[in-house]
């Protein structure tokens, strides 16, 4: 077993520890097992698994049970499982993995090493970038939530004709839903990470390197920073801004904009 100190207080953790060897600080001495030291334990550590560990992916290839349509755009070596659908004249880039049950509509375009898991939903001309990482059943590009009030149609549906974009090396967790623009386009942007059960609206911009915690709701239009951490349940209302590096605890509820 290999273990990591990530700080000095856990010391008296490591003497009692059964491990083989152990991943410590640079500036810690210990000898009574095999060391590495390391500036941050705990990332080489997360690097070490990474070596030993692979998660699934299956072959390359389509799975006869997939459904493509002719004018699709499939790139090198990638993998479409069983009853997944792509429509036409969607773009997959080369060693995509679509797994199971997936649903491309026409015109999507996806670019290279991204994983789309099992349930996912990927609406009309969105666009997702390289190394993605979308969880399973999660909704990309759906409907932004829209209507006006008349006297004689309480609730006429506004038509929601822009797009989504997320750039690369974003992650979004289970069961979160995105949605298109009413007009113009939602954009996530690159290095994001969204956790599950997470609702994005219309028009919404997310900065680079964010973090969504679960349970999150962005109303329409809202403008969110670069390095922006969330907490659970946090809830934004529409049309606000909140500037780069700033950090909501879980369950705020913000109602204006908050500098950075």
């Amino acid at each position: 077993d290999l273990v990591f100190l990530s700080h000095r207080k856990y010391l008296s953790l490591l003497e009692q520890s059964k491990a083989s060897a152990a991943i410590i600080p640079s500036e810690e001495k210990y000898d009574r097992i095999p060391i590495i030291k390391s500036g941050n334990p705990h990332i080489s550590f997360v690097k070490a698994v990474e070596i030993f560990y692979k998660p699934y992916r299956p072959e390359p290839g389509v799975h006869p049970s997939a459904l493509v349509s002719p004018s699709a755009k499939i790139g090198k070596d990638i993998s479409i499982g069983p009853f997944a659908f792509i429509g036409d004249e969607a773009e997959i880039g080369a060693k995509t993995v679509i797994f199971p049950f997936v649903a491309i509509y026409p015109w999507v375009k996806i670019g290279k090493e991204t994983v789309i898991h099992s349930h996912v939903s990927i609406r009309e001309e969105v666009k997702i970038g390289n190394r993605v990482i979308i969880h399973n059943g999660a909704v990309i590009g759906s409907d932004g939530f829209g209507y006006l009030q008349d006297k004689d149609h309480p609730h006429i549906k506004i038509p929601q004709v822009g797009t989504l974009t997320i750039e690369d090396d974003v992650e979004v967790g289970a069961n979160t839903a995105i949605d298109r623009a009413t007009l113009g386009e939602t954009i996530i942007k690159k290095g994001t990470k969204i956790d599950n059960l997470v609702q994005v609206a219309h028009n919404v911009e997310i900065g680079p390197h964010s973090i969504l915690a679960a349970q999150i709701g962005i109303s329409g239009s809202t403008k969110i920073g670069n390095n922006v951490i969330m907490g659970g349940q946090v809830g934004a209302a529409d049309h606000i801004k909140i500037g780069d590096n700033v950090i909501v605890a879980g369950r705020t509820g913000i109602t204006k904009d908050v500098p950075p």
